[in-house]
């Protein structure tokens, strides 16, 4: 993985750049989509590359682990032949997933023992097996298992899982650097800050994790339910120790909102559910602020869905036709806001670049938060 700087804000810590793997370059910042189990729900590829054209989607290891499983996707030749997908692929480690089945999971130094939310058959991850299977899965960044803790948590609690997943990594690294790619393709093993909400701990695990030298560094166990102001501060803690000289991923962040304040900051990569799970209950993302398209007020708006929107579902239908496929519950209305979500993330993201490679993105932040806090 190869990393380049290309303009540094003056105002603020953030920067464009550009990461280039065997599967191409992408610019940052960048807005991963999320295909969780090897699919944007409801969007065809071609939909998605023709207008969102995201260079690199994420999908995850606990659930393409348990369907299609692992000898389906080797044997369409792994992630990117079985999902007809060119570009980039990140996979999760299945560490987030395993932490929201709190109820059905229990944790040891070994790994964790889980209780599938399919069939309730029981299974074990590792940091070793972990690793293999996204061998198996060909995502072209791959992330260290690490634990996840809850929030709120008390500090002992947080300070016991970081240092479980310090002792993870370790192990992930060796597994990884003992077994090769299965597939034409480079892997890159990311590692994951963690520490919860204390500064401290935030810090030292920062510190450690530099400290592996590995190709980008990612941020964890933020956007967990803690304030927005809270999830900045550890951000911004973090930011000033990992290395400037490799890619910052906040993982599972956020809004439109906390993108661009965490950008602001000095994170390059995000990847977060909010645009397509909101777009499936009717919330559009708009520059001007959110929509809630089931509302009574948009039942005879016929104007076009967003005249300031970059996809052809902006321009081609109108409020009141999207309302009334929420109100009879068609699928093409979920798929419609689908589309429209992921295009403005991607109009967000580009705009955010321009801001800065041209020197005025503290202006443009400062302007834009104002916007998208806005109920219309």
């Amino acid at each position: 993985m190869n990393f380049k700087i290309h303009k540094t804000d003056q105002n603020t810590s953030a920067r464009t750049g550009e990461v280039t793997t065997d599967h191409g370059t992408f610019e940052t910042p960048i807005f991963m989509p999320v295909a969780t189990s090897a699919a944007i729900k409801g969007v065809h590829n071609k939909d998605l590359i023709e207008n969102v054209s995201p260079k690199v989607i994420l999908s995850n290891t606990y659930h393409l682990y348990l369907r299609p499983g692992q000898k389906i996707i080797n044997k369409a030749g792994g992630i990117h032949k079985f999902m007809s997908w060119n570009n980039n692929i990140l996979t999760d480690s299945g560490g987030y997933q395993v932490y929201s089945l709190s109820a059905n999971r229990k944790i040891n130094p070994d790994g964790v023992k889980f209780k599938s939310h399919i069939d309730g058959s029981y299974h074990f991850f590792t940091p070793e097996n972990v690793m293999d299977i996204q061998r198996n899965i060909g995502a072209d960044i791959i992330m260290a298992f690490d634990e996840c803790p809850p929030y709120p948590c008390e500090k002992n609690y947080a300070r016991k899982s970081m240092d479980l997943t310090h002792e993870w990594l370790k192990r992930c690294i060796n597994r990884f650097n003992a077994t090769k790619p299965i597939y034409n393709h480079n892997q890159y093993l990311l590692p994951i800050v963690q520490g919860s909400v204390y500064s401290d701990l935030r810090k030292q695990s920062a510190e450690i994790i530099a400290g592996h030298d590995l190709p980008a560094n990612a941020i964890g166990g933020l956007s967990v339910g803690e304030p927005h102001e809270l999830m900045y501060e550890m951000c911004e803690d973090v930011c000033k120790i990992l290395p400037i000289a490799k890619p910052r991923y906040l993982m599972g962040v956020g809004t439109p909102i906390n993108i661009i304040e965490n950008i602001a900051l000095g994170v390059d990569m995000f990847d977060c559910v909010m645009p397509t799970r909101n777009a499936r209950n009717g919330m559009l993302f708009t520059k001007n602020g959110t929509i809630n398209i089931k509302n009574k007020k948009w039942e005879d708006d016929n104007s076009e869905i967003d005249p300031c929107g970059t996809t052809f579902v902006d321009k081609l239908y109108t409020k009141s036709y999207l309302r009334h496929l929420f109100t009879i519950n068609e699928y093409l209305g979920k798929e419609i806001a689908t589309i429209h979500n992921l295009g403005f993330y991607s109009w967000l993201i580009e705009e955010c670049k321009i801001a800065i490679n041209e020197g005025r993105f503290l202006d443009w932040k400062n302007k834009m938060v104002k916007q998208l806090d806005n109920k219309l």
